[in-house]
């Protein structure tokens, strides 16, 4: 699970955002380096790389470059046309000799560099298409300057009823036929739940994850048929130069565990056998001892409406040994959380189990985490893995700091805007960082391993919710513990009220905030904004009659205040316990309740307001990033070191990956 991928930091709107205008007090290192249309792209450090050793640094470099080398894979997934819409665009940018100033060229080049930020022409995190401001006579005129013959690739850019969201999330149409990406083809949601829900085994302890690794196609006769991805398969040539940089990697792993992962991943990648990949998850779960870590395969479902199809997503890191004796201490009490939590006891595990958790430095982030990406995760996502070899969990230091480093290069502040009074905005600032890298461990540590289904509860029950309702159970049962004395005991906290400034900032963001992000009219879809204002407003509505939290308007501004955090604590208890109820009983029909019901319609009035209220302060709701470059360092035809590059240009790395890295 991510925790608010691919969403710039959960608390960042109520805090400061970046543009690239002033550098404060941060060396000669620049974070922010681009913006455009909603989007900030800024770049991160490695820190401690020299403290690696010249085979560690080996081990990243070649897991970097399998990592990178998937990139196709999600713009191909992402949509069927993204792939040859991409490389339109990098043909012209490349090619094109005409005038390259003035208005309608820069409006191309906008366009570009939003099809490149979301891995294609769908928002990255609206999923809804985005079209070019320049007008479709001068698109053509670009395509036929560089000899492109792209009438019907034009079509599809301009033409607003073709492929309109990249993931259908609503009630009136069928929301696979209805969704743009390229998971299923001629099939129908009936016949897809159909497929799968034949395929499950009730007695099977162990279910694999159907579907995970594959499209699922109607054949020629009207049979069904899922094309697996494998080395032979559908993405082929992508997985083949992932496999051939993974067997690379092995070859300078640190000891056999790592070597024997990389070989069952390898061996996934070519067979396409899900029960090997359960297999890789158990081996990588346990491997609590490796400084160097990865991610690489098709895992998180958010991309797909049935919640069954794994996006391609990966990253490499290495383990933060300072930072990460905060996540021990919380994976050391495990048991004194789960035995704790406000839930039914029937739900709750008995022996918590391989809860391993850590911060680490990304090294780079590719695929569907890249160029936005999350700032924690735990894994794996099976729940009978989880339950009985237990999970790896992740906050990802240098990411986060990134996002707050970029933060001080302007002075506009969304938090002086929306923040009620002084005493809220002196409260976030003095507590905000490290309430916010709490409720990020919490989340990730324990909250995605918490609970248990009950025997014979399906794990895909809530279907299309699942995603949405996970998020939510994670995010509460973080914003429970953070108000719990425990946190003062086990000295992660040193002040009992510190945990206010998360409070204040969950609740603006996810009732009135984060609709920055999102066009006026159209509805709230991504899983993690759905599952903010799901709690947001559900709490908002069952704390009315005690004014618990409290709409105010000043000189014509609408603010949400909260006047009773233990009382409100007390119903982030209450919606845990039922969201925890809906997932360990299968209640599809209360878990689609609470998601319509909370998640889905956003206030038009509210969202207009807070849409101009932004828009004047002149900062981007969106941030992801640039990789750094791993370059080997060569001495007489041997490689003696690998040193980090920082890439200042966003349109160049994107050239540069669709050079190196194109195999589809």
């Amino acid at each position: 699970m991510r925790n608010l991928t691919i969403m710039a930091v959960a608390t960042a709107l109520s805090v400061l955002a970046c543009a690239c205008d002033r550098n404060k007090e941060q060396g000669d290192f620049k974070y922010c380096v681009d913006e455009f249309a909603d989007i900030g792209v800024i770049k991160y450090q490695i820190p401690d790389w020299e403290s690696l050793s010249l085979q560690e640094k080996e081990y990243v470099y070649y897991l970097a470059e399998a990592a990178k080398f998937g990139r196709d894979i999600i713009w191909a997934q992402n949509y069927e046309y993204n792939l040859p819409i991409r490389k339109a665009l990098e043909t012209i940018i490349k090619k094109y000799d005409g005038a390259r100033e003035g208005e309608p060229w820069e409006q191309f080049m906008v366009y570009a560099k939003r099809v490149f930020f979301s891995n294609g022409i769908h928002h990255h995190y609206g999923e809804h298409k985005f079209f070019p401001e320049c007008d479709r006579d001068y698109m053509v005129e670009l395509f036929r300057a560089c000899g492109l013959d792209g009438d019907s690739l034009i079509e599809i850019i301009y033409n607003p009823d073709i492929a309109p969201v990249r993931k259908y999330q609503g009630t009136e149409k069928d929301i696979i036929v209805a969704s743009a990406n390229h998971l299923y083809e001629g099939v129908t949601q009936a016949e897809a739940e159909k497929f799968y829900a034949d395929m499950e085994d009730p007695d099977d302890p162990h279910p694999i994850s159907y579907g995970l690794n594959s499209r699922l196609i109607k054949d020629a006769d009207g049979n069904l048929v899922e094309l697996k991805y494998t080395t032979d398969g559908l993405y082929g040539e992508a997985l083949t130069k992932i496999c051939e940089n993974l067997e690379k990697a092995a070859q300078v792993a640190q000891n056999d565990v790592q070597k024997q992962t990389i070989a069952d991943l390898v061996d996934y990648f070519r067979t396409g056998d899900l029960r090997t990949w359960d297999k890789y998850n158990i081996e990588w779960a346990d491997d609590t001892i490796s400084r160097v870590d990865f991610i690489n395969g098709f895992i998180e479902v958010y991309g797909d409406p049935l919640g069954l199809k794994g996006n391609f997503e990966a990253m490499v890191n290495f383990k933060d040994i300072e930072a990460s004796r905060r996540t021990e201490i919380i994976s050391a009490n495990a048991q004194w959380f789960e035995d704790n939590s406000p839930i039914d006891d029937r739900f709750k595990k008995a022996k918590v189990k391989g809860v391993s958790a850590k911060v680490i430095n990304a090294a780079v982030i590719a695929g569907d985490t890249y160029p936005s990406t999350a700032i924690g995760i735990n894994l794996p996502n099976a729940d009978w893995i989880r339950k009985e070899h237990g999970s790896k969990s992740v906050t990802i230091a240098n990411i986060t700091e990134a996002y707050d480093k970029a933060s001080l290069e302007k002075p506009n502040s969304a938090l002086a805007e929306f923040a009620w009074d002084d005493a809220e905005r002196t409260r976030i600032k003095k507590y905000g960082y490290i309430t916010s890298n709490l409720h990020t461990d919490l989340h990730e540590c324990l909250g995605h391993g918490s609970g248990q289904l009950l025997e014979g509860t399906n794990p895909n029950a809530l279907k299309e919710y699942s995603s949405t309702l996970e998020e939510a159970r994670a995010d509460l049962f973080a914003l429970y513990y953070l108000a719990d004395p425990k946190l003062i005991e086990l000295g992660l906290l040193t002040d009992p009220e510190a945990y206010k400034a998360e409070y204040d900032s969950y609740i603006r963001n996810g009732i009135f905030t984060q609709f920055t992000r999102i066009e006026l009219g159209k509805q709230n879809t991504e899983a993690h904004m759905q599952n903010r204002k799901l709690i947001a407003d559900w709490c908002f509505e069952k704390g009315a009659a005690d004014n618990v939290i409290e709409m105010k308007t000043r000189d014509g501004k609408t603010y949400f205040v909260i006047n009773d955090y233990d009382a409100l604590r007390g119903l982030f208890a209450d919606l845990l316990a039922e969201i925890q109820r809906i997932k360990s009983e299968g209640d599809y029909a209360a878990g689609r309740e609470l998601v319509e019901k909370y998640a889905v319609n956003i206030d038009p009035y509210l969202h207009k307001e807070v849409l101009e209220r932004y828009a004047a302060l002149g900062l981007k709701p969106y941030r992801g990033f640039v990789n750094p470059s791993i370059v080997p360092v060569e001495k007489k035809g041997k490689v003696v070191d690998y040193r980090i590059e920082y890439c200042d240009d966003f349109v160049a790395q994107q050239l540069e990956y669709g050079d190196k890295y194109a195999t589809l």
